[in-house]
């Protein structure tokens, strides 16, 4: 009896080390570790790895102050009721928002931090930062290293080709507008909201190499062009070939064209291991919150800084605007199809509306976000780490009350 009860005991512990030493081998010891010690990402974890150093300008653009507390905390009110709190600070509390950032016409009307944040903290940029690897997308084929978007992939990864000739029918824009057909494993443990230890979120933001992996371990999975899959090796991907193009690093690339341009503040770059030194393009790029707001900005302004065309405006309304052209049933039905609808440009989230104007958002993971309403020429950034008491349409919702408020001034 003593024996099948230690047998009962061990087989657990031996069938569990076993799975671990086979993920190991299948990805490498270094994942399987991140994986057990980091589980789910928060906006704390670059703090686990090393960072490459994204120099700011000597001089930057300084935004006017002019605050207007109550106007913009009560734009928020209908978010804080429906939270169940009494106070916008106690749903900023709640809601876990370290920052919260309200623009118009470059006068700065909010401007505050919360939950131990400052203007001088880090924030961490989760999926926002695929709009920064799109717009180095911009400024290479600016700069004349990369032809356009229709260029194939494989014109700058070829050794692709010797794996599956399929890969040469991939576009810069089908990564672009996450329509690659590249196999995603989006796999989670059973019964559970927990990634599955090969969830490829999970492998891809973990793993040690991320060069590699995209060389030689993700496939495909069907034909370009046909069905929209949001897919961080699409931005990957995308890093590799800015990479390739300009044969600089991703950091010395955006510090170049970017941050030393325009930035106050300097910024960093997660990589996935100090060998490999592979920015992990789709989601770790830490800076400061304001200066979220100068990328909004550039955008706002068509890529023009006072005076000086940091990237072309073709690339900005390519990136920012509807394709009209793509087909509505490509997308999950959440995108919507009526006059209302959410849509997906060069890695830029979109929302359009009923009367024609539009707005454009660089959207992350627990409610990071760099908001631009253009017929208003208002910026919002907001950085937090939940989405339990805020979410991506919470701005949208925002932008649909201020055009209700224009609409009643006009008539009174």
């Amino acid at each position: 009896m003593k024996k099948v009860l230690i047998s009962i005991l061990i087989t657990p512990i031996l069938l569990v080390a076993l799975f671990l030493v086979v993920l190991s081998i299948k990805y490498s010891p270094v994942y399987v570790y991140r994986l057990i010690t980091q589980n789910v990402a928060d906006v704390y974890d670059y703090r686990l790895y090393e960072n490459r150093v994204v120099k700011g300008a000597d001089n930057s653009f300084a935004f006017i102050q002019s605050p207007d507390t109550k106007y913009v905390e009560d734009l928020f009110q209908e978010r804080v009721a429906n939270s169940g709190f009494q106070t916008f600070d106690e749903w900023a509390e709640k809601s876990q928002t370290t920052a919260l950032i309200f623009i118009r016409k470059d006068t700065i009307l909010y401007e505050k931090y919360f939950n131990g944040f400052s203007r001088d903290s880090y924030f961490h940029s989760q999926s926002m930062a695929k709009s920064f690897i799109s717009f180095l997308i911009g400024a290479a084929i600016d700069d004349g290293l990369i032809a356009g978007v229709d260029d194939p992939m494989t014109k700058y990864i070829p050794e692709l080709l010797k794996r599956d000739t399929r890969f040469g029918k991939i576009t810069i824009k089908h990564l672009l507008e996450m329509r690659s057909g590249l196999d995603y494993n989006t796999s989670y443990l059973p019964g559970t909201y927990i990634h599955a230890p090969w969830h490829d979120e999970a492998v891809g933001y973990y793993h040690p190499n991320v060069r590699k992996l995209l060389l030689k371990k993700v496939n495909i999975a069907t034909e370009p062009g046909g069905t929209f899959q949001y897919n961080n090796y699409n931005t990957s991907y995308l890093g590799l070939i800015i990479e390739r193009a300009t044969q600089k690093t991703v950091s010395a690339y955006l510090e170049d064209k970017l941050w030393s341009e325009i930035m106050e503040y300097d910024a960093l770059f997660s990589i996935d291991s100090k060998k490999s030194g592979f920015e992990y393009m789709p989601s770790r790029l830490i800076a400061r919150a304001i200066d979220y707001a100068r990328f909004g900005r550039l955008f706002l302004k068509e890529g023009n800084w006072n005076g000086e065309q940091i990237i072309s405006k073709d690339w900005v309304v390519q990136s920012t605007r509807e394709n009209k052209t793509i087909p509505r049933n490509i997308y999950p039905d959440w995108f919507g199809e009526g006059c209302k609808r959410v849509y997906y440009g060069y890695q830029w989230w979109g929302h359009a509306n009923c009367d024609s104007t539009f707005q454009f958002a660089a959207s992350g993971n627990l409610g990071q976000n760099i908001y631009v309403i253009p017929d208003k020429e208002i910026i919002i950034v907001h950085c937090g780490n939940s989405l339990e008491h805020y979410g991506d349409f919470d701005l949208w919702n925002m932008a649909e009350r201020l055009n209700q408020q224009e609409e009643e001034d006009h008539l009174n």
